[in-house]
């Protein structure tokens, strides 16, 4: 990672943890460059990256001021995973639960209206590979997020592969919490959840494809729950 993502990343999650308050200015550019041994020209470029996801703005004789929240690029992939790093909390994870009930049955719908054969081949080869014993929750992880990208990918439409960002960290989310690889059972149930998505897209039925995809989002909100649940006994 390069000094300027590296110095965007802290400045962001500080942002996002409320160590730089809306309304307040940044601190000075001789201090920032002092902390992070950073030259004025990568600081300015950090401004300048932090600036286009909607976390500050920079006023003459003013200075860098932090944004509202409001304006704040959640759909940004460097937002949501500086996020996602922060950890997690309900309301977190309600917006990321809300976002893929409203956007992937729809993508699973477009789907299986306009799949061409080599989407159902790659999506197949997806399930097979989820279906394997000896997954690490990170291996896991990656076909799953390969899978619901390539159901966008199969959708057509450009705009909702483009919401891939949001489906990871969804996803890094939940399994950094949960994973279906816990629990031999939940593993077959996640596998062959995501099969029935497979299946109604290739029968080209838009409805149980988007059903079928709204019951995988839903187990893996219960899978969290669930564990939640177990762990607050145990305090």
């Amino acid at each position: 990672m390069s000094s300027h993502d590296q110095v965007a990343a802290i400045l962001g999650t500080e942002i996002l943890k409320g160590i730089h308050r809306p309304g307040a200015n940044m601190p000075p550019e001789p201090e920032l460059i002092q902390r992070f041994q950073v030259s004025r020209t990568v600081l300015r470029e950090v401004m300048k990256t932090l600036a286009a996801k909607g976390f500050v703005v920079s006023k003459t004789r003013i200075g860098t001021r932090v944004r509202d929240p409001v304006h704040w690029n959640f759909f940004d992939a460097d937002v949501l995973a500086w996020r996602v790093r922060i950890g997690l909390d309900d309301d977190f994870l309600q917006c990321l639960t809300e976002v893929r009930r409203a956007l992937e049955p729809a993508a699973a719908a477009l789907a299986a209206r306009r799949r061409t054969a080599a989407d159902i081949a790659k999506l197949r080869a997806l399930i097979s590979q989820m279906g394997r014993s000896g997954h690490s929750r990170q291996s896991f992880a990656e076909v799953d997020l390969d899978f619901h990208v390539g159901v966008g990918a199969a959708s057509g439409n450009p705009l909702i592969r483009s919401m891939a960002s949001v489906i990871e960290a969804a996803l890094v989310a939940s399994f950094a919490y949960s994973s279906p690889v816990d629990d031999a059972a939940d593993h077959e149930v996640t596998a062959n959840s995501h099969a029935a998505i497979v299946d109604a897209i290739e029968a080209r039925d838009p409805q149980a494809a988007a059903q079928a995809m709204l019951k995988v989002i839903d187990i893996g909100v219960r899978r969290i729950e669930s564990t939640r649940k177990k762990k607050g006994s145990k305090r």
